[in-house]
């Protein structure tokens, strides 16, 4: 028999934590009139946290939580940002009826006891 290896209790805490951040975050879009089309989108180039969509844009958003919420801000980084064109890339791709919508890139910020915070166009594919 394979021993199969058991997370670190410090990755689990984390994974829950994004997902608690995620939930909150679509909880969020949804008040603000935003349709979930997926959540947890993975690729072979990266993962989208949010799909969404509201009056024919598609929106991809970045959750991220952290300690307060300008730790969130900061952990987007360039090379996630990356990451996560190239998957709306493979999304689209996937998801032909949708390549003439217009398309967004958004970050959701999640800190404990506030408010998510919505950075709309947090980021752009242009760079």
């Amino acid at each position: 028999m394979a021993k199969t290896e058991t997370p670190a209790p410090g990755r689990v805490a984390a994974f829950r934590t994004g997902l608690s951040a995620e939930s909150r975050a679509a909880a969020y879009l949804i008040a603000k009139g935003y349709r979930i089309v997926a959540r947890r989108f993975r690729s072979g180039v990266g993962e989208i946290d949010i799909i969404a969509r509201r009056r024919g844009t598609i929106v991809f958003v970045e959750v991220k939580a952290r300690a307060s919420l300008d730790d969130a801000a900061y952990a987007v980084t360039p090379q996630q940002q990356a990451r996560i064109i190239a998957a709306a890339e493979a999304w689209i791709a996937a998801h032909p009826e949708h390549a003439q919508s217009d398309f967004r890139f958004d970050a959701m910020l999640v800190a404990p006891g506030k408010l998510p915070r919505h950075l709309t166009a947090a980021f752009d594919a242009s760079a």
